[in-house]
């Protein structure tokens, strides 16, 4: 017996082989996979209260989000193309001018996206920014992990140290009233650590704690000054020996060209480690990532990406593990990482101006098999085989932009985006049916995020930030809110 049986569908498995089975089924006992075949194989040998039937839909992996921010949901568009506004907005919402029920409303509106959209796995740093994060008490990221868990996805929450100088200031609202304290680095890791013993591993595995440090780059150098430069060196040293101890995956946000090469220097890169952007890197620090098998997870949307390449071709020739990333939904830009996909697609063919670069199914295994290596879970997410989690997608292909139906996998990458997906199975439970989230109510997460919204932008003083900006019609550039 099993638990469920999905039928008639096209599996798309992502196994070593890249199996794609038409007329296929997978069947599920409890939280695991524990058949792939064709339908008449499947039901041979299994039998499932609850059949699904997949008729003219893909059956395929979770997809996996390699790097996102929580908060960033109710950021957004803030500044309307201004980015020092809008990293303003960031800095001062996330550090002095969020509550609990901020986070806990962004993470169950962040989760709630990524579930309609097939993103079954994702990273979220508690916060913007390489240095904004929300690590001066627990409660914060309890109730981000508690608005995740409620939705039903997995997630990896990225959690950490900001740069040098200590103390930070941080804010904690009591009576309606902001009452801001300085924080040190040692309270900062304990909160961390508070949060791993809390939430790593719990809920069967489906929320779990990554570590963050900021990263170290040239310009910190001479920023910081010998003393703090110092000093963010030790943290950062620190930090990463406590993710190798515990078994985590070590991750850094907004690598560039020689910062790499610097976190070399330091000792902290390897299998656990996961590098995000990783733009204009020498060729040097592409052999670096590739002979310490540290994984880069790529974000062809961001703005990072405007600013800069990330190598991804040459990176994947030098034998590196590539993700792909949302980098989350602000300033501008979704979860979506159909969209993610198609971008990453056409971002390096231009570069490169030949369109036989990056195959879509390359694409396909860098948002599935090959994030899950960047997580460390490849042995239990990212394909469809016998003995792994039962994290389970069912696109819908019965649509004019999917039609006719023939070459369903290109179509899957070239053509789908998040709304095809009509049912999500994360962990074994149906955590999306015909498009409706089974475990929470959809308008509620919606009205609640709504209303913490508003709240923060009251505490901010930060609603002028939601004005168009002169120059959003009829201008070919908005010179006056973007200096390049």
């Amino acid at each position: 017996m099993a638990d469920i049986i999905i039928t008639h569908g096209i599996v798309v498995t992502m196994d070593p082989q890249r199996r794609v089975i038409e007329d296929g089924a997978v069947a599920i006992d409890r939280d695991r996979i524990i058949a792939v075949g064709t339908t008449d194989e499947v039901l041979a040998t299994h039998q499932a209260p609850t059949v699904i039937d997949a008729s003219r839909k893909i059956i395929m992996p979770g997809l996996i989000d390699g790097h996102a921010h929580a908060g960033h949901g109710f950021i957004k568009t803030m500044g309307g193309g201004d980015g020092q506004q809008w990293y303003e907005a960031c800095e001062k919402a996330y550090t002095v001018a969020s509550t609990p029920e901020f986070w806990h409303a962004e993470a169950r509106l962040a989760a709630l996206e990524r579930l309609r959209f097939g993103v079954t796995t994702g990273v979220s740093l508690l916060g913007g920014g390489d240095t904004i994060l929300r690590t001066d008490e627990p409660v914060y990221g309890d109730a981000h992990c508690e608005g995740v868990r409620e939705v039903g996805t997995r997630s990896v929450v990225a959690v950490g140290p900001t740069r040098p100088p200590h103390p930070r200031i941080y804010a904690r609202f009591v009576d309606g009233k902001a009452v801001e304290r300085p924080v040190t680095f040692e309270e900062q890791i304990e909160t961390c650590q508070t949060l791993i013993k809390t939430w790593h591993g719990s809920h069967n595995g489906r929320v779990n704690i990554a570590l963050i440090t900021p990263t170290l780059r040239p310009e910190h150098r001479e920023q910081l000054g010998a003393a703090n430069l110092e000093e963010a060196r030790r943290q950062t040293r620190m930090t990463a020996d406590l993710a190798r101890e515990a078994g985590l995956i070590f991750t850094q946000d907004g690598h560039n060209k020689g910062s790499v090469a610097y976190a070399k220097e330091l000792g902290i890169l390897g299998p656990n480690a996961l590098l995000s952007h990783a733009t204009d890197l020498t060729d040097e620090e592409i052999r670096i990532v590739a002979a310490t098998g540290t994984h880069i997870a790529h974000n062809p949307s961001a703005i990072a990406s405007i600013l800069g390449r990330c190598p991804v071709p040459e990176l994947l020739e030098a034998g590196a593990n590539v993700c792909l990333g949302s980098d989350a939904t602000a300033p501008d830009r979704s979860g979506d990482m159909f969209r993610h996909m198609q971008q990453c697609m056409h971002y390096h063919r231009r570069h490169f101006r030949d369109p036989t670069w990056l195959p879509p199914g390359r694409v396909l295994e860098m948002c599935t098999i090959d994030a899950a290596k960047a997580l460390g879970m490849e042995k239990d997410i990212g394909s469809l085989e016998t003995g792994k989690k039962a994290d389970i997608v069912l696109l819908d292909l019965r649509r004019p932009h999917l039609y006719p139906l023939n070459m369903p996998v290109f179509r899957l990458i070239y053509f789908a985006n998040g709304n095809d997906v009509d049912t999500v199975i994360v962990d074994g439970r149906i955590a999306l049916k015909d498009r409706k989230a089974t475990f929470v109510d959809e308008d509620e997460v919606l009205d609640n995020a709504q209303r913490e919204t508003e709240a923060m932008l009251d505490r901010t003083g930060f609603r002028f930030m939601l004005e168009t900006p002169q120059m959003f019609w009829n201008y070919v550039r908005a010179t006056d809110q973007i200096e390049h």
